[in-house]
């Protein structure tokens, strides 16, 4: 049994890069990184940060152009690939990238809280996301000895 499979959630580390194949097909590249925490032999807590790079194809590579900037977070859920090719100087040169087939976005940056900021230019007719007001969340206030077992529907 063989498994090649990859989940990561991070944020990018450079806006998205879209280019097309000589076929025509959008090809998207980005750097993400990712946090790992643990506490060393003196008891103080460490972060370790991972860089990955990560190719995104078709619709999803025009999406992620479009929605997606430095900063952004993101979660990927995609497959390990390595590819070899020759450099300018006539070595050979490997990487090692995540070829992403299914893209969440993360939560979208309401400015003015710390949230990543971009100098990317805006396609035209579109709204800023700061226009939005912030939806209010309902609070539930559910009594515990309302429940009762033969209201639940399993």
């Amino acid at each position: 049994m063989n498994l090649n499979k990859v989940f990561i959630i991070g944020n990018l580390t450079r806006d998205p890069e879209l280019r097309q194949t000589p076929s025509g097909q959008p090809v998207c590249s980005f750097g993400m990184a990712t946090n790992s925490y643990y506490t060393d032999k003196s008891g103080s807590r460490q972060t370790r940060t991972e860089f990955h790079n990560i190719v995104l194809w078709g619709r999803q590579a025009e999406l992620a152009n479009q929605f997606l900037t430095k900063g952004s977070n993101v979660f990927i859920e995609g497959r390990l690939q390595t590819r070899t090719w020759e450099g300018k100087d006539g070595q050979q040169r490997k990487t090692t990238e995540i070829v992403g087939e299914r893209v969440q976005f993360g939560p979208k940056p309401m400015g003015g809280r710390g949230e990543a900021q971009t100098d990317k230019p805006k396609e035209q007719g579109k709204e800023s996301v700061d226009s939005e007001p912030a939806e209010e969340i309902p609070v539930i206030d559910i009594d515990a000895d309302e429940i009762k077992p033969e209201d639940l529907p399993f």
